[in-house]
């Protein structure tokens, strides 16, 4: 099964945004509104859900993805893109395809 993944670079950042500890979960979601694939955009809230979902551990930080949001985050790359300053998606196997950045709650 395809699932997602989180970059050292990433992970650091959210760590340093959201003041973060080792062992704390970051829920990342599809959510409706601004740019992004048909409408969608990827969130970012601290917290992990009780619903089933896939975990991905990078840096001492837990990032969870819920079953019902594995269709927006399957096959993506979690980054930090230094040109920029910021986190980019980039989903694999669509020809790099980036995906606009976050909004942290």
């Amino acid at each position: 099964m395809s699932t997602f993944t989180v970059s050292k670079e990433a992970a650091q950042f959210y760590k340093k945004e959201m003041q973060l500890a080792d062992g704390e979960t970051v829920r990342l979601f599809a959510r409706v509104g601004g740019v992004g694939s048909g409408g969608f955009s990827a969130g970012v809230e601290k917290g992990r859900p009780s619903l089933p979902g896939i975990q991905v551990d990078q840096s001492g930080i837990h990032f969870f993805v819920t079953d019902e949001d594995m269709w927006y985050f399957r096959g993506v790359d979690v980054s930090f893109d230094h040109d920029i300053g910021e986190i980019v998606f980039r989903r694999s196997g669509r020809g790099g395809m980036d995906y606009p950045g976050h909004e942290a709650t």
